[in-house]
Parts: structure tokens; C-alpha cells; sequence
């Protein structure tokens, strides 16, 4: 842990300069206590870094929650272990991209499902508590139910130190939640232009308590964590389908656990006697007892874990590995046949349109597990089997 100023904490070993003095300018913000935590992943974000946490008081930055409100990770333990499993994999990762629509504006057809209809009839409800319309924001919200999107969004097959396999998806809240993240965002912008708030950064935006624009955006992004949320189980019940077929267990196997949680999203929490708005932007919750998720990268381990309840971190843990390079620098730098290398041993769909998220664009995931060491508590890593993601 180093203190880089008093409202600065950071657990990061590998920080670029450009990261450091975005999080320097983000927690010079007055409204920030105690302080922000610079996870082991940090990187550099949309006006606030990826892998922080933010305090504040009487106030949110929509821009610090980020775009994509809810993202984050589900996994699920099947009974079954990896010597049971049929030798070819390819037949399942194509059955779950038919299952599963993938990349970015990829939608559903129709809706067919029941689990999938009794999931929209409750994010239907809890729009009209909220408020407002899921599609005046965007007018295919329901369809984009159960899709996956591109970018870091990957669903897998993997295996834990026992053999046992387990279903692994990371994913949010899709068109939906990234156009009230834009609204919100635009918002408080025009807002602090119309009061002469002098900002470092135009991204650092502010909405303020007990005003209308605040209880807005609140209302709604919570509407976007739970789509996001219902997103990872409407994709996993249906990866779980398509699993079951691919093993012969019939209509769907046990899920023996299940973990569900996000990375990208606000919550009103009490920290150092006081309470915060607690933006989480590429962090997830490490309070003590709590179970969470930390994917590496594509081709990479992922780590069940348990969280520690460390008071400086604010209780929380790394989402990630964390990019080093940038989309074009890895598509500049790296070849598909080093992708292809890197990926050796697992199925996946073999297309350079992967290069930007091919391992060595992110930090290695055990140097960010050390580095999350007083964090978390790993309970299973996982190896990766199959590998599915959108261009």
C-alpha cells in the first residue's frame, strides 16, 4: 500500500504515470472522504481511473461510476469435472454463440424464453417504481437481454485446482445503461457549467444530493446495476442449457454455487464513521465473507475469492488484470500467431479480431493478485477450457 497524497491510496505495483495523475486530480475533488483506492488493476479511464474506488459525500460523479453501470462477473460450479467432459469442445463454444447473441449492438430476435420474459416483466416494474422509460433511452432494451457485447466481455468454460469445471461470464448492462450513463453524465456537465464550477475535468461532472437531477440519476442507474445483473443470469442460464446438451445431462445440470456480482457501480456505504456514496469503478466488494470474482485476461487464470474487509481499501478488490496496452497498441504490436500461442490449449474462435485482448496487452494476473494479497483470499483459480467473445 503506498499513500501517494493524503486522499490517494494505492495497491497498485505497475502504475503509468498518465494513471497516477488522473487519480491524483479525481481525488482532489473536495468532496472525496476518506480517500480513493487505487486497485492492483488500475488503469486509465473515462475521467476516473479503471480499478478505483470513490467516496464522496452528498455527491456523485456519473462519470466515476462509468458507462457500463453494473458490469461485472457471474460463475457457476457444475457436478461435473474435466475427465468427464466429451473431447471436443468446439461443438460447445459454437452452441453457445448461437445461444448467446455476441458483440457490440447484438441483439435477440424475439423474446422466446420464459425465464427471459419473467425477467423483463420485473426490470418492467422496477423502471415504472424508478420513473422513467427503459426506451427513451434505448428502444431495444428488451432484446439486448442475454447478450454479450465485445471488448473485455468473454463467457468460458474452466476448470478449478480440482478438476471440477465451472461456468465463468463477464458482462453489464449493455446499450441501456451506457445511454443513461451518457444522459447522466451530459447532465451533470451542464449543470456545473450553469452554476460556474470550476472542474480539472469536464468528466469529473458532479450531481449533488436532494435535487432532482441526483435522485434521477440514482434511481435509474440502479435499474441498470439490476439489468446488468439480471444480463449475467439470463446469459448463464442459457450457457447452462447449452452445456448440459453438450454433456448429456438432460435439460440442465446442478449449479452446485453460484456467484453473481458487480464492478462498475455506486452503493451508500459507511466508511471511517462516515457515510459515502461509493463508486466502485472497475472494483468489486471485498467486504469480510464476501465471495467475488477477479478474471484475468483472455487465455489467462481467473480466481474465485473471498474478501478480506480491509479498512483502507475501502473493502474492496481488484476486477481484473487491467490493461497495459492500449486497443490500437496491441493491434499494432502483437501477431495473431502470438495470440494463437498464448491461447494454446483452449478452444476458441480463431480470428485476429481478438488481437486487443490477446494476454500480454494486460498486466499479468499474479502480479495483481499479490499485489491484492491484504485484499482477498483466493479460494479457486480457474483454468480456461473454452473461450467465447464478441468482435
Amino acid at each position: 500500500m503506498e499513500h501517494i497524497t493524503p486522499t490517494l491510496v494505492n495497491w497498485a505495483s505497475i502504475l503509468e504515470d498518465s494513471t497516477r495523475a488522473q487519480a491524483v486530480t479525481t481525488a482532489s475533488m473536495p468532496f472525496v472522504f476518506p480517500h480513493v483506492a487505487l486497485m492492483p488493476d488500475a488503469h486509465l479511464g473515462l475521467g476516473a481511473t479503471v480499478g478505483s474506488v470513490i467516496p464522496t459525500e452528498r455527491a456523485i460523479m456519473p462519470a466515476a461510476v462509468g458507462v457500463d453501470i453494473g458490469c461485472g462477473m457471474i460463475a457457476v460450479r457444475t457436478p461435473h469435472t474435466v475427465d468427464e467432459l466429451p473431447a471436443d469442445r468446439r461443438p460447445l463454444r459454437e452452441a453457445i454463440e448461437r445461444a448467446v447473441p455476441l458483440s457490440a449492438g447484438a441483439a435477440n430476435r424475439t423474446v422466446s424464453r420464459d425465464h427471459t420474459r419473467e425477467r423483463l416483466e420485473e426490470l418492467t416494474r422496477r423502471a415504472q417504481e424508478a420513473g422513467f422509460e427503459p426506451g427513451d433511452h434505448a428502444r431495444r432494451w428488451e432484446l439486448q437481454l442475454g447478450t454479450l457485447g465485445s471488448g473485455n466481455h468473454f463467457i468460458e468454460v474452466t476448470a478449478d485446482e480440482l478438476g471440477r469445471v465451472w461456468l465463468f461470464l463477464h458482462s453489464g448492462s449493455r446499450g441501456v445503461g451506457n445511454r443513461i450513463a451518457q444522459h447522466h453524465i451530459a447532465v451533470a456537465r451542464e449543470l456545473c457549467e450553469k452554476w460556474w464550477v470550476q472542474l480539472p475535468h469536464a468528466d469529473l461532472a458532479y450531481l449533488v444530493e436532494d435535487t432532482p437531477e441526483f435522485d434521477a440519476y440514482v434511481a435509474q442507474m440502479r435499474w441498470a446495476q439490476h439489468y446488468a445483473l439480471l444480463n449475467r443470469e439470463e446469459m448463464m442460464d442459457r450457457v447452462v442449457r447449452q452445456f448440459s446438451e453438450w454433456v448429456g445431462a438432460g435439460a440442465t445440470v446442478p449449479r452446485l454455487e453460484s456467484i453473481n456480482c458487480h464492478h462498475n457501480y455506486t452503493e451508500r456505504e459507511r466508511h471511517f464513521g462516515r457515510e459515502v456514496w461509493l463508486s466502485r469503478k472497475g472494483a468489486i466488494d471485498a467486504s469480510e465473507g464476501r465471495p467475488g470474482l477477479i478474471p484475468g485476461s483472455m487465455g489467462t487464470a481467473s480466481y474465485v475469492v473471498v474478501g478480506k474487509g480491509d479498512r483502507m481499501s475501502l473493502r474492496s478488490a481488484p476486477h481484473g488484470a487491467g490493461r497495459e496496452y492500449s486497443r490500437s497498441r496491441a493491434r499494432r504490436t502483437f501477431t495473431r500467431e502470438q495470440l494463437r500461442e498464448a491461447m494454446t490449449g483452449i478452444e476458441f474462435r480463431d480470428t485476429d479480431a481478438f488481437l486487443d485482448e490477446i494476454p500480454a496487452a494486460y498486466k499479468p494476473i499474479d502480479r495483481v493478485m499479490a499485489d491484492a494479497a491484504d485484499l482477498v483470499e483466493v479460494r479457486h483459480t480457474l483454468r480456461q477450457l473454452v473461450n467465447v467473445k464478441g468482435d
